[in-house]
């Protein structure tokens, strides 16, 4: 599950000049904390354990509607709504699209209708043609909003990719879940609001997550290539806002990644600006994914652990799976990229 940090700042600083920040107003329907908790409703909904978290906002500053004209909250009364708030590099949100593109496609003739409030992390991500380009490769068909101004996104009060907002027939808010899992009591609770019984909800897309749950297997954080959130670059090298030729270290620690060749980087990646380059990077996982893109397509070296094990083929802007096994332990990998023009914004581990 993704959030964003700066609203902490924005918190504390709040908090320090002698201000209340009441995220539970009319404005604010949730309060969450940052593991993504739902605040205390003001009542409980019949059987189905619902609570009423008041008036869903309206949507607001959207620049693009796709698979639907414009929608409004007021003309959706009478239908059960689940907002699913994502974005299409962020992997988190990718892993939740079988189900809640399956819940769409089971109850869309009975009055169930989703809206997909599509809110970029990247600059590449508010581009219309690669938002639809993603939504062919993940056969969402409901109605997307282009919220790449965040208006939207703040007006829910939201923090997290992906975010699900439930919301009744009177346009209530009744039930929350922000990040992975919990599919089934969600289809539950969406059946229960359409007057379905939970007990029959059908078979559900296979899950990619292994038995035990392998979040519970990841000792690596996300980790940004960007100066705005670079965290976890190698100590003994130094980000720089003009083209600079970067040497590997004779070693990195765990969770740390360090360059080879040109790079520049800026608040959203670095980019290898000439030449051939490569990434080192030591995690602890069995899935590594990167977001980058290329200004053509090439083809990418993959080392894990001084062995060979794969090339990767890298061109538009999106989310590539650089290694993917059930070895959860410590890696170290290479990725060598023949020329330039490759930009990296981030790894993500699963």
């Amino acid at each position: 599950m993704k959030y964003l940090p700066y609203i902490l700042i924005v918190i504390v600083l709040l908090l320090a000049a002698g201000f209340y920040l009441d995220r539970t107003s009319i404005n604010s329907p949730l309060a969450t904390d940052g593991r993504g908790a739902g605040g205390e409703g003001n009542k409980i909904l019949g059987d189905g354990n619902l609570k009423n978290y008041g008036h869903a906002p309206e949507f607001t500053g959207i620049t693009n509607w796709l698979n639907s004209q414009p929608l409004t909250m007021q003309e959706l009364r009478g239908k059960v709504v689940l907002i699913d708030f994502w974005t299409y590099s962020c992997i988190n949100c990718i892993r939740t699209l079988p189900f809640v593109t399956s819940w769409y496609e089971k109850y869309k003739d009975g009055g169930f209708v989703i809206v997909g409030v599509h809110t970029p992390e990247f600059e590449f991500e508010k581009v219309t043609a690669n938002v639809e380009t993603a939504l062919k490769r993940y056969k969402i068909n409901y109605p997307v909003a282009q919220d790449n101004n965040f208006a939207t996104w703040r007006a829910y009060s939201n923090r997290f990719w992906p975010a699900h907002y439930l919301i009744d027939k009177e346009g209530n808010i009744v039930y929350t879940h922000f990040g992975e899992g919990k599919y089934e009591e969600t289809e539950n609770k969406i059946r229960f609001l359409l007057g379905l019984d939970d007990s029959e909800n059908g078979s559900q897309p296979r899950s990619d997550t292994p038995p035990g749950g392998s979040a519970t297997r990841v000792g690596s954080p996300e980790m940004y290539f960007g100066t705005a959130r670079l965290e976890n670059l190698s100590n003994s090298q130094k980000p720089s806002l003009q083209a600079t030729a970067y040497r590997l270290p004779a070693e990195i620690k765990l969770n740390e990644f360090a360059l080879e060749g040109t790079w520049q980087f800026d608040g959203e990646k670095a980019t290898l600006t000439e030449g051939a380059g490569k990434i080192r990077l030591k995690f602890s996982s069995g899935k590594v994914h990167m977001v980058a893109k290329a200004d053509k397509t090439v083809s990418v070296n993959i080392t894990v652990d001084e062995k060979n094990t794969a090339s990767v083929e890298i061109g538009a802007s999106g989310l590539y799976t650089l290694f993917d096994s059930e070895n959860y332990k410590e890696h170290i990998i290479d990725i060598e990229i023949p020329e330039g023009g490759f930009e990296a914004f981030t790894f993500t581990f699963g």
